[in-house]
C-alpha cells in the first residue's frame, strides 16, 4: 500500500540538500532558516498592515531618493535583526541603507558569508493592498579576515552560492535556489511554517505575457518600444498580441512570469539613463532564480550575472524571464541601438 506523502518543510528541505555543499559545515543552511524566520515576521505585519498604525510613509527618504514606508523600514529592521542574531553572516547591504552593515558579534567576526537584500520590493504598493516581496542574496566573503568590506558584495553574480525571494500576497511564499534548480514554499499559516509546494521550478520557453511600465513609452529606448508593438500586433502563427500585465512589484511580475512564462521589462529611461533597478540586491538574486529556472535575464545586450559591479546600489536596466521573449527583446535592443 502507497503511503501518503507527507509535508516536506523549508527546515527539512535545507537539511536534506546541505550535503551539496561540502564547504559548509551547516552556515549556509542556518543563514537561509534566519531569512525565513524574519520572512515570517515581516508576513504577519503585512497581513495585519490595516489594522496597525503600519501602513504609509515614515517621513523620510532612503539612499535612493525615495519615499520610505512604515513597513520598509520594519521590514529592514527585522532581516537586519535575524541576520545579526544568527551569526553566520559578517556583514549585510540594504537597499535601505547607504553603506554596509557590519555584524559586530564574536560568532560573526569569522563568518564566510554576506547577504544583500531589498527588505521590501514593490512598498509604494502597499497602501492598496498589492503584492510586495523581499529579494535576498548570499555571496562567500571575499576578504580573508577582519570586518568585511564593501569588496565583498561587488562581486558578479555567478558568484552568488545562494538568492531568492519572498511574495507576500494571497499566500506567502519562499523561492530560493543554490545553483541546483529553483524550489517554492509556501507558509501554512496554521503551523508556522514554509513547505514545499513548488518542487524544481521551471519557466516556460515562451509565453503571453510582457511586464513594463507603458506609461514611460515616449521615455524607452528605440529597440523597447518596437518590441513593445512587435507584443501588440496580430500573428496567430505566434499566438500575438501578448497580453500587458504590470504590477509595479518586480517580485510579483517576475513570479507570475515564472509560473506561466513571460518577460519582464525595466529599462532606461531618458530620467533614468542607467536604469531603475539595483544590480547587488535585485538584478542579481532575480537573474539567478530566472536561469536556475531555465530562463534568461540580460540588461538588453549582455547577461545580467556577468556585470561587475562598481557601486553597491548600482543600477541597470533588466530584461528577464522565458527564455524566447528575452532573446527576442535582446534583438530589437540590438537591431535598433543607436551605436549601430
Amino acid at each position: 500500500m502507497n503511503k501518503k506523502k507527507g509535508v516536506k518543510t523549508l527546515g527539512q528541505f535545507i537539511i536534506e540538500k546541505q550535503a551539496d555543499f561540502p564547504f559548509s559545515k551547516g552556515e549556509l543552511s542556518r543563514l537561509l532558516r534566519d531569512i525565513g524566520i524574519a520572512s515570517k515576521i515581516v508576513h504577519r505585519e503585512v497581513n495585519k498592515a490595516g489594522l496597525v498604525d503600519i501602513l504609509g510613509n515614515a517621513g523620510s527618504t532612503n539612499v535612493q531618493g525615495e519615499e520610505v514606508k512604515k513597513l520598509d523600514l520594519f521590514a529592514n529592521e527585522q532581516f537586519i535583526s535575524a541576520l545579526s542574531s544568527g551569526g553566520e553572516c559578517c556583514a549585510i547591504a540594504s537597499e535601505e541603507n547607504e553603506d554596509i552593515i557590519l555584524v559586530d558579534n564574536a560568532v560573526s567576526s569569522n563568518a564566510k558569508y554576506v547577504v544583500a537584500l531589498d527588505p521590501l520590493d514593490g512598498s509604494s504598493n502597499i497602501d492598496v493592498n498589492v503584492s510586495v516581496g523581499t529579494i535576498f542574496s548570499i555571496y562567500r566573503r571575499k576578504s580573508l579576515s577582519g570586518p568585511a568590506m564593501l569588496e565583498d558584495f561587488l562581486q558578479k553574480g555567478t558568484e552568488q552560492v545562494a538568492a531568492g525571494y519572498v511574495i507576500y500576497g494571497s499566500s506567502t511564499m519562499l523561492v530560493y535556489t543554490t545553483g541546483k534548480g529553483v524550489n517554492g514554499f509556501t507558509l501554512d499559516p496554521s503551523i508556522g511554517e514554509f513547505c514545499l509546494s513548488h518542487p524544481d521550478f521551471k519557466i516556460p520557453e515562451n509565453g503571453k505575457t510582457y511586464s513594463i511600465n507603458e506609461g514611460y513609452y515616449v521615455h524607452f529606448p528605440e529597440g523597447v518600444k518596437k518590441y513593445i508593438k512587435f507584443c501588440q500586433e496580430e500573428d496567430a502563427s505566434t499566438n500575438r498580441p501578448y497580453s500587458s500585465r504590470y504590477i509595479g512589484s518586480a517580485v510579483a511580475d517576475i513570479h507570475r512570469n515564472l509560473i506561466k512564462g513571460g518577460v519582464f521589462i525595466y529599462p532606461t529611461t531618458s530620467k533614468s539613463p542607467k536604469g531603475k533597478l539595483r544590480l547587488v540586491y535585485e538584478c542579481n538574486p532575480l537573474s539567478f532564480v530566472v536561469e536556475q529556472a531555465g530562463g534568461k535575464a540580460t540588461d538588453g545586450f549582455k547577461r545580467i550575472l556577468e556585470i561587475q559591479p562598481e557601486s553597491l546600489h548600482q543600477r541597470v536596466p533588466m530584461f528577464i524571464g522565458s527564455n524566447e521573449m528575452v532573446a527576442k527583446a535582446e534583438n530589437f535592443m540590438q537591431e535598433f541601438s543607436p551605436a549601430k
